[in-house]
């Protein structure tokens, strides 16, 4: 089966639908067997997302609705209805919402799954002997840093990298 172009969303009607205190992402491309992701993420008045660095992946951000500005190496950058921005891999940034909210896209290669393998010259192990009462997993002490928005897991325990989330401060 060929795959065809398709019109996934009008964000002009996102925005407008949307509840006015909603943030985070609006809308997600999650179309079967593609090489992107792209969100459509909304801050309300004065919102911000905290300091973070992606340290995978280069990101393509549109502005769509509002304004705001990306805080990075000393530098504040202006961002109006189609302002593009690139925040390559490793950058260290920061976003904050105008006094109207902003709107904006974000576009990047699709993340890969998370797999764990013996790197390619490593000898066999045999796999260590388990208690029966061993139970797998993270460790219970991170689930602070689990955002309650969309549940990626995040370094910066005051917003999530994602989707802008605020952590509730304990």
């Amino acid at each position: 089966m060929t795959s065809v172009p398709r019109v996934l969303a009008v964000f002009d009607e996102l925005l407008r639908e949307a509840a006015p205190d909603r943030r985070g992402a609006l809308w997600q491309l999650a179309e079967q067997g593609r090489e992107l992701d792209a969100n459509l993420v909304r801050l309300p008045p004065g919102g911000a997302v905290g300091a973070h660095q992606e340290d995978v992946l280069d990101v393509l951000l549109v502005a769509v609705a509002g304004d705001g500005r990306i805080e990075a190496g000393g530098e504040s950058l202006e961002l109006t209805p189609g302002t593009v921005a690139w925040l390559p891999r490793t950058s260290r940034r920061a976003l904050a919402a105008g006094p109207d909210g902003l709107a904006y896209l974000t576009v990047h290669r699709r993340r890969p799954g998370l797999t764990i393998k013996p790197p390619a010259s490593a000898p066999a192990v045999p796999a260590p002997v388990r208690a029966p009462s061993y139970e797998g997993g993270e460790a219970p002490c991170m689930l602070d840093l689990v955002c309650p928005g969309c549940g990626r897991l995040s370094r910066d325990p005051e917003f999530c990298s994602r989707c802008g989330e605020r952590f509730a401060q304990g």
